[in-house]
């Protein structure tokens, strides 16, 4: 029987942030001026072991999850990232291991990854055109390297590759038909992401959100596309293909089109934090259980409560929240 929250929402993914750390200064994540040189990040001994994050996943296999990401921060700048990779691979009923990157690293690292059992990628790419690229990351790093990682890992087998670019008027909406164009034909996917308010630290607002549809107008006015199925129960992209059988494209418009009704996701921080929500307030602590002697009964106790008792729909309910809700940095929990 499968999990279900009080919605009826059955649990099937789980998200777990390795680290809180990145080397990447997006605004709409971790701006600079919040997160500067006197930022204080997790300590190697408040994060959670790999072991700590593998028994974590097992148990929650046991409730239903079937498909693990691992995200950050940059999940690349965890040491030895791989071995943890190579033990969540041999966790039984888990189905599909993917991992969210920028891909600054990707391309000597890939290898590793595949070879531990990773199955696919992810790479954030906000923007095709150097310019813009270089100045949302903050830190001058060129695309040229990001598409060298995407081509490393997509000839090596973690592919085709998922290209995220969250969309900001103003900033990067003017390259999204360059964006598509790039990939079209190449087997990767881009899929599009309404800018959202998720932490207290990117200056949100809704004048700067460029919605799922104009998008998808946009695009279809260059190249036309036709709506696609989703591929599985709860996939928040919504796809559309293009007409000519160059490949497809994905919005997710959490801000216009919210899909809360569909959710279902945990999330793990890197300090052992469990969230029902991308915009949650706060978390349920597993990391002092684990470290204090809990059983895996006690365990997946914890899990299963937190999922059963879960309600929370914040996109739907958007309105009622902003800006007084307190939410969880994006960089704790992963996109």
């Amino acid at each position: 029987m499968p999990t279900l929250d009080t919605l009826g929402r059955p649990v099937r993914d789980l998200r777990i942030s390795v680290t809180d750390r990145c080397n990447f200064r997006c605004r709409y994540c971790m701006p600079r001026e919040v997160f500067d040189q006197e930022w204080v990040y997790l300590r190697h001994t408040e994060l959670l072991t790999f072991e700590e994050i593998t028994r974590i996943t097992r148990l929650a296999v046991e409730l239903g999850v079937e498909k693990v990401r691992l995200t950050g921060g940059e999940p690349l700048l965890r040491k030895d990232v791989h071995l943890l990779i190579g033990m969540l691979s041999g966790v039984d009923g888990m189905t599909d291991l993917a991992m969210t990157t920028n891909a600054s690293v990707l391309a000597r690292r890939a290898e590793a990854l595949r070879d531990a059992g990773l199955q696919r990628i992810t790479v954030s790419l906000d923007s095709i055109d150097d310019e813009v690229f270089r100045a949302m990351n903050d830190v001058d790093f060129p695309v040229e390297r990001v598409l060298e990682g995407i081509d490393v890992a997509a000839s090596l087998g973690l592919g085709p590759v998922k290209v995220n670019a969250v969309v900001q008027r103003g900033v990067n909406d003017h390259t999204i038909e360059d964006l598509a164009g790039h990939f079209r034909g190449t087997g990767h996917t881009v899929r599009y992401i309404e800018y959202m308010d998720v932490g207290m630290s990117n200056g949100w607002k809704l004048d700067d959100v460029v919605s799922a549809a104009e998008i998808v107008e946009r695009i279809n006015d260059r190249w036309p596309l036709e709506a696609v199925p989703p591929s599985y129960p709860g996939e928040v992209a919504t796809r559309f293909r293009y007409l000519d059988g160059e490949g497809e494209i994905g919005v997710i418009g959490s801000v216009t089109q919210p899909f809360c009704g569909n959710c279902t996701r945990l999330r793990l921080s890197a300090e052992g934090q469990l969230y029902t929500c991308l915009f949650a307030g706060t978390g349920t602590d597993l990391k002092g259980p684990i470290r204090t002697g809990a059983s895996d009964d006690d365990l997946r106790g914890i899990l299963e409560g937190v999922w059963t008792k879960r309600s929370d729909r914040y996109s739907e309910r958007r309105s009622e929240h902003t800006p007084g809700w307190e939410r969880v940095e994006m960089s704790y929990i992963g996109g």
